[in-house]
């Protein structure tokens, strides 16, 4: 990764680029792509439970179904934000799109594990080419309000995959495999909607080249830089891995602890999810107000003492804590972005790739090691073992000031 932390700018440039408006109709824009596109990715853990009893699959080929999906999701997208942050191709968002509708097209008609695997495979592709370039139009349309459009970009996404549960459990849960297809109709929509984000940014390449010509104003070292962005990446880790137990697993938890129906326990998945969408939407504008380390500090360590209990309280109480560790450990995604984006401007794709690439790749192998945890110590240890993670808070104190809020 080429990290520069400064770089040259005319006057002109860099005026253009501080002066450029507030555009949230290309924000609610992207928070809508955002939606639809997490929507569609919600509907594979939706359906594992249905998967597993229709394939006879165990923990660990449910895992092995994350895993693909988030491996071919993370490891595209830094390389996709970093050509595209040299070399802007506005029309790559809506041919992204178009893969994510082949893919949940297969998910209703696949009939054997390696075809759910591609399936899944390709639904993975769709979305590393989706996330740093609808990241990078949000910031273009900020307005220098970069908590505000990254969070709310943000919180489209978690509020799809806060739905996506909810809506399988509704049309598919009941009828059956092939109703997945009719996901395919949000697909289209997501195309048509990436298709005019496209074409505003083709209209807005100007700005665009202005902004990669900013350079770094907090005055930190390659050293420290590279070093701080390790610390983010620990950081993200410790929050995936956590979260990918309860989104790949906290159904077959409820299931198997409290005796829940499918049914009920993506009701429960759904306030979870809820909840991380509100506390996503909220983590950006106040990380604009207060800095994004003090958004941090809390997210990740302050989550603890709840994750910790979670796994020793009854029904009542367990919807009660998912509910506030999603709120909690949401906040930071967005402060986190726009933090490493800070430190290293001009590379707003790449960094965007870059940290959403982590997230899902660190939840996929988070959810295929946990996976076969659960078949050799059950389910419910996974929840006593994870509920340490968010202690990874403690290294934010690692992190330099960039003098920014």
């Amino acid at each position: 990764m080429a990290v520069s932390t400064a770089s040259s700018t005319s006057p002109a440039s860099t005026a253009t680029a501080q002066s450029s408006p507030l555009v949230m109709r290309i924000i609610a824009a992207c928070a809508l792509a955002h939606l639809i596109n997490d929507l569609i990715q919600s509907v594979l853990p939706s359906i594992y439970p249905l998967l597993k009893a229709n394939y006879g699959l165990t923990f660990a080929q449910v895992g092995m179904i994350t895993l693909t999906f988030q491996i071919t999701a993370s490891l595209l997208q830094p390389w996709v934000g970093f050509y595209t942050d040299r070399k802007p191709m506005p029309n790559l968002l809506p041919l992204g799109t178009l893969c994510t509708l082949v893919g949940i097209v297969m998910l209703a008609y696949v009939a054997s594990f390696p075809m759910i695997l591609l399936a899944a495979a390709l639904v993975g592709i769709g979305s590393s080419t989706f996330h740093p370039e609808t990241s990078r139009i949000a910031r273009l349309a900020s307005g220098g309000r970069f908590g505000l459009a990254q969070s709310t970009f943000q919180v489209g996404g978690n509020a799809g995959s806060a739905f996506g549960p909810l809506l399988a459990a509704a049309i598919i849960i009941p009828f059956g495999q092939g109703n997945v297809v009719w996901f395919g109709l949000f697909a289209v929509c997501a195309v048509l909607v990436t298709y005019g984000l496209s074409r505003w940014y083709k209209e807005h390449l100007n700005l665009f080249k202005a902004k990669q010509g900013q350079r770094a104003t907090h005055g930190l070292s390659r050293q420290r830089v590279i070093g701080a962005l390790v610390v983010l990446g620990l950081l993200v880790f410790s929050k995936y891995f956590y979260m990918s137990s309860f989104t790949s697993y906290f159904t077959f938890y409820l299931i198997e602890k409290f005796d829940l129906s499918v049914a009920s326990s993506q009701l429960h998945l759904f306030l979870f999810l809820g909840a991380v969408a509100a506390g996503t939407f909220f983590g950006g504008p106040i990380g604009d107000r207060i800095g994004r380390k003090a958004v941090i500090w809390f997210s990740i360590l302050g989550v603890a003492p709840f994750t910790l209990l979670l796994p020793y309280v009854d029904l009542f109480w367990t919807s009660v804590l998912s509910v506030i560790i999603g709120f909690i450990l949401a906040s930071a995604f967005s402060a986190i972005v726009v933090y490493a984006q800070e430190l290293v401007p001009g590379n707003v794709g790449m960094i965007a790739g870059i940290f959403f690439g982590l997230m899902f790749g660190f939840g996929g192998i988070g959810a295929a090691l946990l996976g076969y945890l659960a078949d050799f110590k059950g389910i419910e240890y996974v929840y006593s073992l994870c509920s340490y993670l968010p202690l990874f808070g403690l290294l934010a104190i690692l992190l330099p000031s960039t003098g920014k809020r």
